[in-house]
Formats: C-alpha cells, sequence, structure tokens
C-alpha cells in the first residue's frame, strides 16, 4: 500500500466519525442541494440542454487542436499574448517571469482551481511575490492557511462561527461578527489591494475560439476587479476549456450556474478578448494554457469525456462519499468523482489509484453531470485499469480470486455450514470489514439450499 493510500485511508477514517465536521458538510450541501432543486425546475427540457452540451463538449475534444489554434489566432489578433505550457512546473516559470520583467511583488488573484493545480500561490511566494485571493471563500482559507474544500465553495467546510473566529484572531474583529459584517469588512479590506496591485490573475470558465476570448462568470465582482484595475491582467487555463462559439454561452453559462448554485445566471458574467488600456484596463493580457497530464487523458478515448467537466460541482454535493470523508481527504486538487476519475491519469494511477476505488457506485454523479459525463463508468475503468497493471496488492489479488472462485461454484459454497462460514469471516475478514462495523451473520441455509427445499 503506497504512501497516498495510506493517507487517504487515515484521514477517511478520522473526518467519517468527526460529527461536528460533518454537521457542517450536511448543512451547507444541503442549502445548495435545495437551491439546484429549483434552479433545475426552471428548464422546460433539462435532459435536452444536458445532450446538447455533452454534444458541444464531445465535438470540441474530438478537434481540440483546430480550436486552441483558432483561439490563439483570433487572441493574438485582439492584441493578447498567449503562451503554452506543457506542465505545471512551467506554468509557474512563465508567470513568474512575466511578473518579474515588470516588477510586480504585489498582485490579486480570483478564484481559480488551475492555479491551485500547479500550487501557484506557493511558488510565487517563493520568487518574492505576494498573492492575495479576492473571492471571499478563497480569501477566508487563503487566511486559515488551507486550501479549497470544494471546487465551487472553497470554505464549505467552516461555519459562520469558525470565521468569525478566524477574523477575530487575523484582524481582530468581533468574536461574535455576523457573515454580513464579516463579508463587509472584506470588500473594504480588498478595495486598496485592487487599486494597488501591480498585476491580476484568474482562471477562465470557458476559451472562446471564434471572438478569441475568455469567459468568466462570478457572484461577487472580483474577478472583474482582478482584471481592470491592475495593468497585467495573466489567465491560467487548462487546454479543455475551449468552446467553438461565443455564442455556446447561452447554453453553458445557465447550465454551470443552475448546477452550481442553483442560480438561472450567476451576478457577473464576462467575456475579455483582450488588454484594454486606452479605456482604462489593462495594458497587457496573456493566456498560459495548460496542459499538465490532460493530453495523457485525451489518449485515452473512453475517458476523454471527462475534460468536459464544467467544474459545476454537482457530483461533489451528491457523492455519498465526499459528504462522508470531506474534501481534504482526497489530498488532491480536484476531489469527489471528478477527481477520482481525473487525478489517476493526470498524475499518475500507481499512486492514486484508491480514490476511484473510494466509490460506491451508486450513480448519482452521473445523473447529475450537466454534460452528461458517465463517471461511474469511468471508475469502473479506472479500477480495471489499476488491475492490469498490477496496481493492487498480492493480499488483495488473492482474496479476489479465492472470492470469485468459491462464489463461482456451488457445491464449494454449499460444502461447509453456516457456523463454519461465520468464522471464516470472522477470523479472515473482520478486519478489512472495519472496526466500527459489525459482521454480519450468515443465516443457517443458503438460498440455494432453501429454493430446493421449496421445490
Amino acid at each position: 500500500m503506497n504512501d497516498q493510500t495510506n493517507k487517504f485511508n487515515k484521514k477517511a477514517e478520522q473526518i467519517a466519525f468527526d460529527e461536528v465536521h460533518r454537521a457542517k458538510i450536511k448543512f451547507n450541501i444541503g442549502q445548495y442541494d435545495q437551491a439546484v432543486l429549483t434552479g433545475k425546475q426552471r428548464y422546460a427540457h433539462l435532459e435536452l440542454a444536458r445532450q446538447r452540451a455533452a454534444n458541444v463538449k464531445h465535438k470540441t475534444l474530438s478537434h481540440l487542436d483546430k480550436y486552441l489554434v483558432e483561439f490563439e489566432t483570433n487572441f493574438t489578433a485582439n492584441g493578447g499574448k498567449l503562451l503554452w505550457a506543457k506542465h505545471a512546473e512551467e506554468a509557474v516559470e512563465l508567470i513568474v517571469k512575466l511578473l518579474k520583467a515588470e516588477n510586480i511583488k504585489k498582485l490579486v488573484k480570483s478564484k481559480s482551481m488551475t492555479s491551485e493545480e500547479v500550487k501557484l500561490n506557493e511558488n510565487l511566494e517563493k520568487a518574492g511575490i505576494e498573492a492575495i485571493e479576492t473571492d471571499l471563500g478563497e480569501f477566508i482559507v487563503q487566511q486559515a492557511g488551507e486550501k479549497p474544500y470544494h471546487i465551487v465553495t472553497p470554505a464549505m467546510h467552516k461555519s459562520k462561527e469558525d470565521v468569525a473566529d478566524l477574523y477575530y484572531e487575523k484582524f481582530k474583529t468581533p468574536a461574535d461578527s455576523t457573515p454580513e459584517e464579516i463579508t463587509a469588512y472584506t470588500r473594504q479590506l480588498l478595495r486598496d489591494e485592487f487599486q494597488n496591485a501591480g498585476a491580476g490573475i484568474t482562471g477562465a470558465n470557458f476559451l472562446l475560439a471564434d471572438v478569441g476570448g475568455i469567459a468568466v462568470t462570478e457572484n461577487e465582482g472580483n474577478a472583474i476587479m482582478s482584471m481592470a484595475f491592475p495593468k497585467l491582467h495573466i489567465v491560467l487555463v487548462g487546454i479543455e476549456k475551449i468552446l467553438p462559439s461565443i455564442d455556446d454561452l447561452d447554453l453553458f453559462w445557465p447550465l454551470l450556474s443552475t448546477h452550481g448554485t442553483g442560480q438561472p445566471m450567476t451576478v457577473y458574467n464576462s467575456v475579455i478578448t483582450g488588454p484594454s488600456a486606452q479605456t482604462g484596463g489593462p495594458q497587457k493580457m496573456v493566456v498560459v494554457v495548460l496542459d499538465n497530464g490532460r493530453s495523457k487523458l485525451m489518449a485515452r478515448k473512453r475517458h476523454r469525456s471527462a475534460l468536459g467537466c464544467i467544474r459545476c460541482g454537482a457530483c461533489l454535493n451528491v457523492c455519498p462519499v465526499y459528504k462522508n470523508i470531506g474534501g481534504y481527504t482526497y489530498d488532491t486538487t480536484y476531489t469527489g468523482p471528478i477527481g477520482a476519475v481525473i487525478t489517476p491519469h493526470m498524475q499518475d494511477m500507481k499512486s492514486y489509484k484508491h480514490l476511484s476505488f473510494a466509490s460506491s457506485l451508486c450513480g448519482q454523479c452521473t445523473e447529475v453531470c450537466p454534460v452528461k459525463i458517465p463517471l461511474h463508468e469511468l471508475l469502473l475503468l479506472n479500477r480495471a485499469e489499476a488491475v492490469k497493471e498490477g496496481w493492487t496488492l498480492p493480499s488483495e489479488r488473492f482474496v479476489m480470486s479465492t472470492a470469485a472462485r468459491v462464489l463461482n461454484s456451488r457445491s464449494i459454497t454449499d460444502m461447509a455450514g453456516s457456523s463454519t462460514k461465520n468464522l471464516v469471516l470472522k477470523y479472515f475478514f473482520s478486519k478489512s470489514w472495519g472496526p466500527r462495523r459489525k459482521m454480519p451473520k450468515l443465516a443457517k441455509k443458503s438460498f440455494s439450499q432453501l429454493w430446493k427445499e421449496k421445490q
């Protein structure tokens, strides 16, 4: 068993039985569930919208090279600059080089999971550059010295009392501050940062090939200010975020907001096609397009659809495993079912194969995905691949082969009495069954025996 698997198992054991933590997650996800249920009811034909989105994503991923080149051509014609990064280290190197060329020591950032993927903040700190998160949830976890807990809601694991205590410790605000007071304080605090920052870094929900623009959707307006105030705007985005046309946004933006937060549309929706120094915006705009293992996933035809993910977080919110073990247990940037599918391929199967086995295969993730990614099927494919490549333990292989031989043979299954079988279960399987679970007792007669008696 590798180190990652050991860490995962220990953390899962700890969090799954932390009743306080689970109560917070249950409450916060419950709030989203109700809003999303209401949001979906606004659709006359939700299934049709999902199928259309899946078709667009399939078409785009099938011709990814064409659309990326089209985006580059149009974006550079708009006055922007595009850089290609093969892996995380190269992306960080390019961004640090851009910032040092402009002598920038402080920047503002809007919420970006891609920047978390390359560990941008800590690498900027090593280079002597301060990065300030401006999304409220990201700002909260940054002040707590933590990573985002959830794709959409970074501070989902914290109650309002937790945040009030954190602000009291960090900023000496009243210990009983309300969420409204905390939000107002943060807004005022960040105003100066926006005005004084030398650069702004954002992600992008989508790249638009036909206009050479990036599309960003948000609820707080901090991404707009991160793009508009500083003289340099840097976008870090994965190669899979491309859409053929700006016209596709009327399908994808509502699907993203409805499945993410239950809103018909998020509050601020922006399309930026290049620098706009003449209107008081940034003098320079650079898009860093990141691969970082995505091409490996693209090469697998059956897994390729996972790159269609629009990061709505819906699969996390319905996943019984995520709701029990939480986001930090995964120890990856992308958590929940989508993280379990893509991480073993974007990182390596040996270290992260356990994520695909940490699933109930209930299929709810597939049911709620707005772009119809067959997540539970891909989890099974990952499991099969891990076994085929030999990343399972000898003890696991022995147990599975023995179980298959016994369960495939009625004569062997009925050979011993129930007392013998119960002893085998107790002494050979109770440890893997778990110390907190009671080993079930087999009935005195098997179904086969009862069936023969009935006949």
